[in-house]
């Protein structure tokens, strides 16, 4: 492969998150990582959808100020949606064994959205999943926190790992769920020309 095709094959991922880079590897990608950081404070009566999608325009943005045009810097985010209100990430226990009550035997909505940047141009899809927890019972919660497992994450759980255990079903994307929708990402670097 020549030099200038491999630098506009060049990808930076906007995030710190080891998921999100293994779900590039999965698809045949191999990215730097030059984590996004900003403000993630959503305005006053802002729509969730409209949230994620702008905290990964910004993610993107924030990061491609420090590339060339050529290359592809991607972003997202990812957040967990029960009664039309953000679950983000448990303050501390309390707060996740709060947040889990609520999410025992119902079902959410986990909205992840991609963000790219290349050439001047910046795109961004958005992917819409719901999730089914079964019940869980306050030994379980307690024992789940206990794991390290949901402190990083939105929600307070992870599908890729113990946290699916308490999984009844999912509708719609399970790469989504985990932080970055694969079919979005190859659909937004298609349209630039990338070779995947």
């Amino acid at each position: 492969m020549s030099e200038s095709l491999l630098s506009a094959q060049h990808v930076v991922l906007a995030s710190a998150s080891p998921r999100r880079l293994e779900l590039l590897r999965q698809i045949g990608i191999t990215a730097d990582v030059h984590p996004a950081h900003i403000d993630e404070t959503p305005f006053d009566k802002e729509a969730t959808a409209d949230y994620v999608i702008r905290m990964a325009r910004e993610k993107a943005a924030a990061v491609a100020s420090s590339y060339t045009a050529d290359d592809r810097i991607i972003s997202a985010d990812t957040s967990v949606i029960l009664d039309n209100r953000i679950l983000g990430k448990p303050r501390d226990a309390e707060d996740f064994i709060s947040m889990f009550i609520q999410l025992s035997g119902r079902m959410h909505e986990v909205l992840s959205a991609v963000s790219l940047v290349t050439d001047g141009r910046h795109d961004e899809m958005l992917s819409s999943s719901r999730v089914w927890f079964r019940d869980i019972s306050e030994a379980e919660i307690l024992a789940y926190w206990e794991t390290g497992e949901p402190a990083d994450k939105a929600g307070g759980y992870g599908i890729q790992g113990k946290g699916a255990l308490f999984i009844e079903k999912i509708e719609g994307s399970y790469s989504g769920i985990m932080g970055l929708p694969l079919y979005e990402t190859g659909q937004l670097l298609q349209r630039t020309g990338y070779k995947l």
